[in-house]
């Protein structure tokens, strides 16, 4: 696991600040935050759907964006408030607001979570999050409870790389060759590797998507994240769930093995595992109708 950055984000309870956001010659603020930034710029938020509906806060994962969602939110927004955004060093927000030591672990991308939360005064959120955001979500809703009511996980890992007695899908040596390719070749790493993830060769404009996606991504903020997904181990973090949970799974995933879910959904008490008849590790897009019913059947379960 990447260690984390040495100064934590006071706005949610660490000690310390990560100091201003680079090129915006201002001092942060008590909250941790560089005075007078606008997050709703600065994430790119974006809401949507029934203004009195429950709030669901869909977080998108590594090399993507809220674009990711395109398919699912006509089928949700009549029901559901929805907030999407675009974590810092990705899709439209503020590359101005980056920094490689706030967003080098996990954390940072939490506090961007929070700090969303925080200015749209988000309560009883449903959080969903997709692959590496999963995870992040769970550190979220461990640093503020008072804001989460739900967990939904679509196609999560809280660990890449394969250890005695858990598989992750990766060895060690599989997880270095990737970020030495990644960080050596970002754009023919993504031509590569987008349609290995993506899956579903007989519809290679699934792929082509997500390929554009992540060659749209700042080679060097993508290198950042992408150790932060791959070197972290939320296995642990786990633990702290308290809220409903559900687990969404696809029947064939190469970045989150079956095996993971099953650990996952072993490892929150009480929570519940779907497996989609769907293939790759992103069925927002490959099967948005049945990941829609799934989350909505849970939703409707848990009240």
């Amino acid at each position: 696991m990447m260690p984390a950055p040495t100064d934590g984000y006071s706005s949610h309870g660490r000690t310390g600040g990560p100091g201003p956001a680079p090129g915006s010659g201002s001092d942060p603020d008590p909250q941790g935050k560089p005075a007078g930034t606008d997050i709703r710029r600065r994430n790119n938020i974006t809401v949507t759907g029934r203004a009195d509906g429950p709030v669901l806060l869909l977080a998108h994962g590594f090399g993507c964006d809220q674009n990711m969602w395109r398919l699912v939110v006509p089928m949700l927004e009549e029901d559901f408030r929805l907030v999407l955004f675009d974590y810092v060093g990705s899709g439209r927000s503020d590359p101005s607001a980056w920094s490689e030591q706030r967003y080098s672990s996990l954390e940072g991308y939490a506090s961007d979570v929070l700090d969303v939360c925080e200015e749209l005064d988000l309560r009883d959120v449903i959080f969903v999050g997709h692959s590496v955001s999963a995870m992040v979500g769970v550190l979220a809703a461990a640093e503020a409870p008072h804001r989460f009511s739900r967990l939904v996980m679509v196609a999560p890992s809280p660990r890449y790389i394969d250890e005695d007695g858990y598989r992750g899908g990766f060895g060690a040596d599989d997880i270095g060759e990737l970020l030495e390719s990644l960080e050596s070749n970002y754009l023919g790493w993504s031509a590569a590797m987008a349609p290995v993830i993506m899956g579903n060769a007989d519809r290679p404009e699934l792929g082509q998507e997500l390929t554009t996606s992540f060659c749209a991504t700042d080679p060097e903020m993508a290198r950042v994240f992408a150790r932060a997904t791959f070197l972290s181990d939320s296995r642990e973090d786990l633990k702290t769930v308290a809220v409903p949970t559900l687990v969404l799974e696809c029947t064939h995933d190469v970045i989150a093995p079956r095996e993971v879910g099953a650990y996952v959904n072993a490892a929150i008490p009480g929570s519940h595992l779907v497996t989609l008849e769907a293939t790759g590790h992103c069925p927002q897009l490959s099967a948005p109708q049945a990941t829609v019913v799934a989350i909505t059947d849970f939703i409707e379960a848990a009240r």
